[in-house]
């Protein structure tokens, strides 16, 4: 789907038929997982250091590793080989995939075969963010969007879980993580997307068909991978977020499965014994007793995928439990010499090249490389997990103003973790001022935002603000008869980066401040919201700056990767 391509396969055949081990991976448990119940159911793209790092991985490629017959290459320092290995986990999808690019003795032109890529971004230019300023040092902060597919078009992917159904069907973008590391690596801040999230998903067209979806106004995040590909995927969290997405990594259930048998056990905890299944057939099939479990193979899927027994059985609970899986896999790798071994290395390679779909800035073991050696330069304790604050809408969620802050702060790469609260990079812009159309051609909507609970809303405001602007030349500029709602401070949105330079132009006349122009899904243009701040009158003070809030905010459940303390808690319905 979506421009996906593999290189090399000839190459990549012969390889692997001189590879002594093949791709061999050990045994996965044999319990059969249960449907999981589904709702309707990237530097300028995030450059990292080439040169030293490749070469090595070249010069790797001459000689593979060998087993059995034939002399194998003088093996490295085990100090030397374990920094060669990604010892770190956002996801069991990065984890692996990073480790092994990092194997440089491995095969690597077979390896290179296996990779598959596809487009980026696949919505128009106009929603894109603008690519995120270098710091004083030259460095630039990486954002990576972690997709789990659960596409079941393979008899595997069919054994594995969902619906019959949905057999054959458009994916889904079951999990949707945002990695986000520090200009500086000092920090990384993981951001999930509960996939039953209700937002605006941008027209995006498939590179292959041809085929254009439209825009949609309101539907479900995980929805926009069947739209064209990952890259509809990216397009819809640029939209939201406003945060350039450098790269993407998409893995599928069999994926999951191979790559957890290749890294081994992961050690998980619950807090009372737990079994995902319903009298209806529904859950992911998880049976643990009380206590802390290594946990691998389909099993491992399972954990990932267990909403029913764990919290209060949303997707909100899932995300906690992968979240984690990913913590723990970090501690686990970091501590562990357990991917010192060729075999499992190899092993592993082949598992995690053969099971993910990257974007075309890392479709080869060079890149993938290049970009590990950045990755692991994190510290374990300044990686925080968090899960974008939301409010319920019926059995969905939307984001709140909490997740408009979260996004904020990765934009102006702010550490999570609140040990680190200055901006180590600017806020991101463009290379060229926005531009504004002529006053008189701008269309501004003007709202009323001024209710307040004490003094409720100061009736007339939208009519009286939006002839202000009439005077001042935007004869585009009408009042929203819609009620008055609350906003504290006066904004003035818009919904696309060609809309900018308008907003902004809008801002300047009435003394609104720059920091008051946002970018937002929930207007159609531009929009003036009259805030509480500006109750009377028809000239707007500016009320004193104030330090912004740089804490993330409590709704995003921050997990720190070196907390060993996390258990997830067992819904009694399910215990046994």
């Amino acid at each position: 789907m979506g421009g996906s391509s593999e290189k090399g396969a000839s190459e990549g055949a012969a390889a692997k038929e001189a590879s002594p081990e093949g791709s061999s991976s050990e045994e996965v448990p044999s319990n059969e997982v249960s449907s999981e119940e589904t709702p309707s159911e990237e530097a300028s793209s995030g450059e990292v250091p080439s040169g030293k790092a490749s070469d090595k991985v070249e010069e790797a490629a001459s000689s593979p590793a060998t087993s059995g017959e034939g002399t194998a290459p003088p093996a490295p320092p085990r100090r030397t080989r374990r920094r060669r290995i990604l010892r770190w986990s956002a996801s069991v999808l990065a984890v692996v995939i990073l480790g092994t690019a990092g194997a440089g003795y491995l095969y690597y032109q077979h390896l290179n075969a296996n990779i598959r890529s596809d487009d980026l971004n696949l919505g128009d230019s106009k929603d894109r963010a603008a690519t995120t300023q270098v710091n004083s040092a030259g460095q630039r902060a990486l954002n990576i969007l972690l997709i789990g597919s659960d596409a079941r078009d393979t008899e595997e992917n069919q054994k594995l879980g969902g619906a019959k159904d949905t057999f054959g069907g458009p994916p889904l973008a079951d999990v949707q993580m945002l990695l986000h590391v520090s200009a500086d690596r000092s920090n990384m801040s993981v951001v999930s997307m509960p996939r039953d999230t209700l937002l605006g998903i941008p027209k995006c067209t498939d590179p292959d068909t041809r085929k254009t979806y439209e825009a949609s106004t309101r539907a479900m995040t995980n929805e926009s991978l069947g739209r064209g590909g990952p890259g509809c995927t990216v397009a819809t969290w640029e939209k939201l977020t406003d945060i350039h997405i450098d790269h993407f990594m998409m893995i599928d259930f069999s994926g999951v499965v191979s790559m957890a048998d290749a890294v081994g056990g992961v050690p998980v905890c619950v807090d009372a014994n737990v079994y995902s299944h319903t009298s209806t057939g529904k859950g992911s099939g998880l049976k643990l007793p009380k206590g802390t479990h290594s946990v691998k193979g389909q099993q491992a899927l399972q954990w990932l995928r267990t909403r029913y027994g764990f919290e209060d059985g949303s997707d909100l609970g899932r995300a906690k439990a992968q979240h984690m899986y990913m913590n723990s896999m970090v501690r686990e790798l970091r501590s562990s010499a357990k991917l010192t071994s060729p075999n499992k290395l190899r092993r592993l390679a082949e598992a995690a090249t053969s099971a993910i779909t990257v974007d075309d800035g890392l479709d080869s073991i060079t890149k993938m490389y290049d970009l590990a050696n950045e990755l692991q330069k994190v510290p374990t304790d300044r990686i925080t997990m968090t899960t974008m604050p939301n409010r319920y809408v019926g059995a969905r969620v939307e984001p709140t103003q909490d997740a408009d802050k979260l996004f904020r702060l990765v934009r102006e790469d702010i550490a999570l973790d609140g040990k680190d609260e200055k901006k180590a990079t600017p806020s991101p812009s463009p290379a060229v001022a926005p531009v504004a159309s002529p006053d008189g051609q701008i269309a501004v909507q003007v709202h009323n935002g001024t209710r307040t609970d004490e003094l409720g809303s100061s009736r007339g405001r939208a009519t009286t603000v939006a002839g202000v602007l009439t005077a001042k030349g935007f004869t585009q500029a009408v009042a929203d008869p819609s009620a008055a709602t609350s906003e504290a401070t006066t904004l003035v949105q818009y919904p696309s980066a060609d809309l900018e330079g308008n907003a902004l132009r809008v801002a300047k006349v009435l003394g609104i401040p720059a920091s008051a122009v946002q970018k937002s899904t929930d207007v159609s243009g531009v929009t003036l919201v009259v805030g509480a701040d500006w109750r009377s009158g028809t000239t707007y003070k500016a009320p004193k700056a104030v330090p912004e809030d740089n804490t993330a905010p409590d709704t995003a459940q921050a997990i720190n990767a070196s907390d060993t303390s996390q258990c997830m808690h067992v819904d009694p319905s399910f215990s046994w």
